[in-house]
């Protein structure tokens, strides 16, 4: 790959931009794989996906297939889904149950430890031969926090409790949301693609510098429907919050909610029949977690970047939403719904509601985001003139705003640090 410089961190002129080839070029998305996406921290799964010994997930993560199970014994594992004898998908569902997988190309049969159990002609092999040595097999590393699981495809990897760093303050206030301490996933998947490079969509998932100008329709709606927002007369929403960086990479932006929480702050749209219920949970969060605690529940809503593709949206619903890139200019995009396990039908349809009216790929803000990034790599063919993107919003200041750019900032200081092996010196 080129050496070329891919950022410009400059603290003493406060500027911060970003190289634009970083979107384009083939070689610098090859060279991401070797160095991101084969060293970093990867989600594969949350634990309500395999509640059961012999449930499983089959998925794609860091560009291979994996199968996500609980086996037998209770153990969750993380599998490469390739046959050890010739390299076929060993299991071709996208879920279900299950005591073995079966290879269909050649009957190799694994059970739901990973252990190969049934070779079809086993003695026309010669006596070297090990059958144990032909069991699936594992990724690297797999470890969980408060029911997230991610993998790692490099041994010598940090462990994920030091990767997360001051982002399990945010995963705490996720699932610290159910009353029982058991958060879900919701029976569901959204996923699509995006003729866009993958950085891209990280620096949108937490800037709100494009809310309104890009989603001024949704905004419309919540004002028509009854939430008190006053809609600024220029192009940019009052902040409302702070950005800053959690280490290693992962950054957010915590907000005062503008809009209802289904789980604990009630606004008109959501019904009258809803709102005993909603102010009860208001009850309960304060009771079991004390005041502080369940207003940030309740009352402030966050965009959490983990290094390098997990978004977490804690807002007028909670999104997990994981994607990889497929080429320089082309991503897959996967999300889905969590709450409480506990909560009831009427809370979980309005959960639901909100998810959909928002994240979903039909909803408000979806198709805009998709359309925005879209035509941001169509402008970045245009890299070899117009080489370089600021992202030098709020750095002159010592609190970062929501709307302001240390968050993205943070990104791009550790992907340059990867890339490049130079360690910048800018924290604002």
């Amino acid at each position: 790959m080129e050496r070329k410089r891919f950022i410009i961190d400059d603290s003493e002129r406060m500027l911060f931009k970003v190289n634009r080839s970083v979107f384009v070029k083939p070689d610098i998305f090859e060279k991401e794989l070797e160095v991101i996406f084969d060293k970093c921290w990867l989600y594969v799964g949350h634990a309500s996906e395999v509640k059961r010994p012999g449930d499983f997930k089959t998925r794609h993560v860091g560009g291979r297939p994996i199968i996500f199970n609980k086996d037998s014994t209770g153990r969750v594992n993380a599998f490469l889904n390739t046959c050890p004898h010739r390299g076929a998908t060993v299991c071709r569902e996208r879920e279900g149950n299950s005591k073995t997988f079966r290879c269909f190309y050649h009957a190799w049969t694994f059970n739901n430890q990973g252990s190969n159990v049934a070779i079809p002609g086993e003695d026309a092999y010669g006596p070297c031969f090990d059958k144990s040595h032909m069991s699936l097999y594992p990724v690297p590393r797999l470890e969980q926090y408060r029911g997230f699981y991610f993998l790692n495809f490099d041994a010598a990897a940090v462990s994920l409790h030091d990767y997360l760093a001051g982002a399990k303050e945010y995963l705490d206030l996720i699932d610290d949301q159910s009353s029982i301490g058991e958060m879900e996933i919701i029976q569901g998947t959204q996923e699509y693609d995006m003729k866009a490079n993958w950085k891209l969509l990280v620096e949108n998932s937490f800037d709100d510098y494009h809310v309104v100008p890009t989603h001024i329709t949704y905004l419309d709606y919540l004002k028509d429907s009854g939430v008190e927002i006053t809609l600024p007369k220029g192009l940019l929403m009052p902040a409302h919050g702070i950005g800053k960086s959690l280490g290693n990479g992962n950054a957010v932006i915590d907000n005062k909610t503008y809009r209802g929480r289904p789980i604990a702050r009630w606004m008109p749209m959501y019904g009258e029949e809803a709102k005993a219920e909603i102010e009860e949970k208001r009850r309960e969060l304060t009771e079991r977690l004390g005041e502080e605690k369940a207003y940030r529940i309740a009352e402030t809503n966050r965009n959490l970047v983990i290094f390098p593709n997990l978004v977490i949206n804690d807002g007028s619903a909670i999104t997990v939403r994981t994607f990889f890139p497929v080429s320089h200019n082309r991503m897959k995009v996967t999300a889905w719904a969590l709450g409480p396990k506990e909560e009831s039908e009427t809370a979980r349809a309005l959960r639901l509601d909100s998810y959909l009216t928002f994240y979903g790929p039909g909803g408000f803000a979806t198709p805009d985001d998709v359309e925005a990034l879209e035509v941001a790599q169509q402008g970045y063919e245009a890299y070899k003139e117009v080489q370089w993107s600021d992202v030098s919003r709020g750095i002159h200041k010592e609190e970062q705003l929501n709307t302001d750019e240390v968050h993205l900032r943070t990104f791009w200081r550790r992907w340059n640090e990867l890339m490049t092996g130079e360690k910048t010196t800018g924290t604002n």
